[in-house]
């Protein structure tokens, strides 16, 4: 006795291949704005700390020269030394040899004297204007 086996093909109903892709539409489109909202948010955290640091690497350019770097000289000092700095140490940042930019690809600004103490750093946030919320705040040295 011989059986006749008839190979039953396997796999998925294109219904089935559109009920999965809908749900995987549906998880996309409820954590994907999460997802994003905290990446705002570390992206905030991230400057907060990049300007505390440069803060405290201006303090030692203060420490050595007994001021702070001017406006026109700005966080270029902290790399090279400016012109009339006779007892500059540097360079003061020691991870690289540019000054950084803030986690939206902006320059931080830098005023020196500032308005809110020695030096004003800071910086506008993710549309690099003044004022916002959100990702759009700005972060400022003074608070």
């Amino acid at each position: 006795m011989k059986k006749n086996h008839t190979p039953s093909q396997s796999g998925f109903t294109l219904l089935e291949l559109l009920v999965v892709l809908g749900i995987i539409a549906m998880l996309a489109g409820i954590v994907g704005p999460q997802v994003m909202k905290h990446m705002g948010e570390s992206k905030t955290k991230a400057a907060k700390v990049q300007i505390e640091d440069l803060s405290a690497t201006l303090d030692m350019y203060k420490l050595d020269l007994g001021r702070y770097p001017t406006t026109e000289e700005g966080l270029k000092a902290l790399i090279e030394s400016p012109d009339n700095a006779k007892r500059w140490n540097g360079p003061y940042l020691q991870k690289s040899n540019k000054i950084p930019l803030d986690p939206w690809q902006n320059e931080y600004h830098y005023v020196s004297p500032g308005e809110h103490g020695k030096f004003d750093l800071f910086s506008y946030g993710a549309d690099n204007k003044e004022g916002g919320e959100g990702e759009d705040q700005d972060l400022l040295s003074w608070e």
